[in-house]
């Protein structure tokens, strides 16, 4: 009896599991790599819809946790903006950037939506259409031996992990051979600790994104980019491949924010991005 029961709870178990799987109104989207959750409907977002924002919680000024621990910034006031415009429910899922994938896969947010870059990830998620146009540059202090790209060689050169800065660095079609002249690339959590570690003379000059140097320099006047350029990018609302439903809402409402100021309205906050924001602009 004991060898036939087994089987027998075995059996119960899966169809109680199976069942389980099928009971969402949501179609399955797994990627090519087996990631993904459930795609949303047209039913799932009406009114009530709890979006989970997944942000950069140092991404300043597109989105971070302010010194009061609020959640902030031109990403993060966008999505609330939205929220509010579908009356919607806003959930912050703020994270290390090298959290995001796994945020996003398990289910634990709807988007990564904090200056993030299409470029170069066209075929990695959903995109909504972009929203600001960015550059890469290199930051170092006011006085500093380094004037043109080429100074670098030789020199300690920071960046944050995760960041299109980064991968465009260990690109071998973009700026990978100029890293390679770098006496050592120097790779930190976030750009708050990297801006610290340029200031104390830890690296010699940063990899970082002009909205960011713009913010960091905005505090500290002994900043400055050089007139180079590593390069050019545009950011966009990244979701889980196949969840078109959900993109196309947030495309349309962006439109909308745009139409009645509200994108205006929110960019005044922040003046460091709003000759780079192309929302109604193109």
């Amino acid at each position: 009896m004991k060898k036939l029961l087994a089987p027998l709870v075995a059996l119960v178990v899966a169809v109680f599991v199976l069942a389980g799987c099928g009971g969402s109104s949501a179609e399955s989207t797994a990627d090519a790599t087996g990631a993904g959750k459930a795609a949303y409907t047209e039913a799932d977002l009406g009114e009530g819809f709890v979006f989970k924002h997944g942000f950069d919680l140092d991404y300043r000024p597109y989105s971070y946790i302010d010194d009061e621990g609020n959640n902030a910034g031109f990403d993060v006031e966008m999505a609330q903006a939205l929220c509010e415009l579908y009356g919607w429910e806003y959930k912050a899922v703020p994270f290390n950037w090298d959290s995001k994938d796994a945020e996003l896969n398990s289910g634990g947010c709807d988007c990564i939506w904090a200056g993030f870059t299409m470029n170069g990830r066209e075929d990695d998620y959903q995109w909504s259409e972009p929203y600001s146009d960015n550059t890469q540059m290199i930051m170092v202090k006011k006085g500093s031996d380094i004037k043109t790209i080429e100074d670098l060689a030789g020199k300690k050169v920071g960046v944050q992990t995760g960041t299109s800065a980064l991968e465009m660095l260990q690109d071998e079609d973009r700026q990978k051979a100029l890293a390679d002249t770098f006496g050592d690339l120097v790779v930190t959590e976030n750009y708050t600790v990297a801006i610290t570690e340029l200031e104390a003379g830890s690296v010699d000059a940063l990899a970082i994104d002009a909205t960011r140097a713009a913010e960091a320099m905005a505090k500290n006047e002994k900043l400055v980019c050089l007139d180079e350029e590593l390069g050019s990018e545009q950011y966009g609302v990244g979701f889980r491949k196949g969840d078109t439903v959900l993109c196309e809402k947030i495309n349309e409402g962006l439109k909308t924010l745009s139409e009645n100021g509200t994108v205006d309205k929110i960019a005044k906050k922040y003046p460091e991005i709003a000759e780079y924001l192309t929302l109604g602009k193109k």
